[in-house]
């Protein structure tokens, strides 16, 4: 049985019911926030989970350098604040730098940690000592047993509410692939898991300068994470992915959300049934 881990009034992992975490790739509004959010929001009610509202202030590892990266941290914090008290949700954004970390543990609930960025000691330790939990995406580079010393370095930093992710690793050129063994590799770590569907179908650098995406596995690789066993689901979502300033061939449609969420909810309930 994993730990849990408490997130705002959620709680996470020690075979607890699946938690949803999902928003749009980066921050265009505030006004583009409160309403993903809020759609989000009923979809998770209808369907039965909780829910963490994610968006990033600030995509600082885009392809391209004249990428959109987001408002940046005063003011996507802000937003992100606004969002969470409107609509009474956690809330969760990546930071880069640990000088981001105080400042961001002062909006948000959970504070994730990028994949690329996931050996970072320094970064991991401000994340650790602020005392907020931790979401650490593992990086692509990097084994499933290997997160076992991101766990020790945020333990050192006096973290022990870790949540360990898996969003794929390279296999080629511009090619991810799932290995759905990592899942139950980091659950012997007693952490909860997520698995991030929408990362996971990126083909990084594949459209030269951005990142491509293969849509239409993000729905069975969901359902196969969910079957294997996972305390979340991490999800893009947009209302119309192809107008989104970044990310817009991997995330999940909003109008998809609900019959995917359905079905994902249903596999983890009979999994977590079978292991009581």
């Amino acid at each position: 049985m994993t730990d849990s881990v408490r997130v705002g009034d959620l709680t996470i992992g020690g075979g607890r019911p699946l938690v949803l975490i999902a928003g749009p790739c980066v921050i265009e509004s505030l006004e583009h926030c409160l309403f993903l959010a809020e759609e989000i929001a009923a979809v998770a009610r209808r369907v039965g989970v909780g829910l963490i509202f994610k968006a990033s202030f600030d995509k600082a590892n885009r392809t391209s350098v004249s990428a959109y990266r987001g408002p940046g941290l005063e003011k996507g914090l802000a937003i992100l604040g606004r969002t969470a008290k409107a609509l009474n949700l956690p809330v969760t954004s990546d930071i880069h730098e640990p000088a981001q970390a105080a400042p961001a543990a002062d909006v948000l609930d959970l504070l994730q940690i990028p994949a690329f960025l996931c050996r970072q000691t320094d970064l991991l330790t401000a994340a650790g000592r602020t005392g907020k939990p931790v979401n650490v995406k593992k990086g692509q580079f990097v084994s499933p047993s290997e997160m076992k010393n991101v766990v020790d370095k945020l333990a050192e930093a006096g973290c022990a509410d870790v949540m360990l992710t898996e969003r794929g690793t390279f296999f080629g050129y511009n090619r991810l692939v799932n290995d759905m063994r990592g899942l139950a590799v980091m659950r012997e770590f007693g952490k909860p898991v997520v698995f991030d569907a929408t990362h996971s179908v990126q083909l990084p650098g594949g459209d030269g300068r951005a990142s491509g995406g293969e849509p239409q596995f993000i729905a069975p690789l969901a359902r196969a994470a969910a079957a294997v066993g996972i305390d979340a689901l991490f999800l893009e979502v947009h209302e119309e992915p192809a107008k989104a300033p970044s990310d817009s061939t991997s995330m999940l449609p909003l109008a998809e959300l609900e019959e995917l969420l359905s079905v994902v909810v249903e596999i983890d309930r009979t999994v977590k049934k079978g292991n009581r």
